[in-house]
């Protein structure tokens, strides 16, 4: 791999736009941040293709016509992809149309939710730089280490494709691994719909019938205010704040005031009345709560706490990430009946999905083997002895 090129002017990188349109693959990577903001801000886009590697200042050039590329046949390999994904949807218009995503290839091979930096070493014996997690890839001009870091993080991703599908294929595992990047690459990215926003909140489930209809106008006049002036959500009004507007519903400013976590700015003036616009609107709103595991029949409850241990020891046995094979919500789902379970179908219904409706309908039940650990116990349909 080359040395980084440094793209600063508006001509170099429309000439590796060109270039890169025309390769059957790319990895891309992007540093960001969003302490500051709603939406996440584009601080640096980094490209390595064939032997190249061009290193793109978002602040000096206008990154939109990457949208040739991601939109093109190329496919795009990427590393812990999903928020890169919103970020580009952001500064682009659009996202890959074809991807791989590296660390969901490793999770089929027995890596569990990997680090770049540890994949790299444990497939390539590649060490990465050292980076500053904290660095601030908004400044100029960045540091030596700063450049080498970010170079490093695109430089060997096509290799590490390489090395993975390789072993994917042996394992007949590659079909699978394509068909989670895809499910990756069309997933909703970015904020939640305001109106789903107050789910977010951390005691959100607590509040009274009554209040949830205040939290959830609240919290979307919360999440719509942020996006127009793309500052944090909770630099408009504090969770605390939303939680206990929610709770006593105030019809004037000065009861506004009385609130917890309600500061003067929030009380005086358009936002004061913006609040209390939002408090009538959900007064008299019934609003459910979200889904969670206790609304899942109770006779099935114990079963979740079953089929994650027979999660872990499938996991184990086929050199999975157990992660990906299924989480809690996933068991949750399944035996909750929806249609969208992803459990139901696929590779993860013939690996263990069957196994877990075998399991709640009596015909099996898990034994301990103290070689073998857990075992999947026929027991004929005759039900638990």
């Amino acid at each position: 791999m080359s040395d980084s090129a440094w793209v600063a002017s508006q001509s170099s990188f429309d000439a590796v736009v060109s270039e890169v349109a025309q390769e059957p693959r790319y990895a891309i990577d992007t540093e960001f941040h969003r302490e500051r903001s709603y939406y996440p801000r584009l601080a640096l886009l980094q490209i390595a293709w064939a032997d190249h590697v061009a290193l793109v200042d978002p602040l000096a050039v206008d990154v939109r016509n990457l949208a040739t590329v991601l939109r093109g046949d190329g496919v795009a390999v990427l590393h812990a992809a999903q928020q890169d994904l919103e970020v580009l949807g952001r500064a682009c218009g659009v996202v890959p149309a074809h991807l791989v995503d590296t660390q969901l290839l490793a999770g089929f091979v027995g890596h569990s939710t990997p680090s770049l930096q540890s994949l790299l070493a444990a497939e390539l014996g590649v060490a990465l730089p050292k980076a500053d997690r904290l660095t601030d890839w908004l400044a100029r001009p960045l540091t030596h280490q700063q450049v080498d870091y970010a170079a490093a993080d695109v430089a060997h991703l096509l290799a590490l494709q390489d090395r993975l599908s390789e072993r994917l294929e042996k394992l007949g595992r590659l079909d699978w691994a394509l068909h989670e990047c895809e499910a990756l690459r069309t997933r909703p990215v970015g904020p939640l719909p305001p109106h789903l926003a107050w789910t977010r909140l951390k005691d959100a489930r607590t509040l009274r019938r009554s209040a949830r209809g205040v939290a959830r106008e609240l919290a979307s006049w919360r999440e719509a205010r942020a996006a127009r002036t793309d500052t944090p959500a909770r630099s408009v009004l504090p969770d605390l704040a939303v939680l206990a507007i929610a709770q006593r519903a105030p019809l004037t400013p000065e009861e506004l005031r009385a609130c917890r976590g309600v500061e003067e700015r929030h009380w005086r003036g358009n936002l004061g009345r913006e609040i209390l616009d939002a408090v009538e609107r959900g007064r008299d709103t019934e609003v459910d709560v979200p889904e969670r595991e206790e609304d899942l029949d109770r006779s099935l409850r114990p079963v979740v706490s079953l089929a994650s241990a027979w999660v872990g020891q499938v996991a184990r046995q086929q050199r999975l990430d157990p992660a990906l094979l299924a989480t809690r919500a996933d068991l949750v789902a399944l035996l909750r009946g929806d249609a969208d379970a992803r459990l139901a179908s696929g590779w993860r219904a013939a690996m263990l999905g069957d196994d877990v409706k075998r399991l709640v309908a009596g015909e099996a039940a898990l034994a301990y083997d103290s070689t073998a650990g857990l075992r999947l116990v026929d027991l004929d349909g005759r039900g638990p002895g």
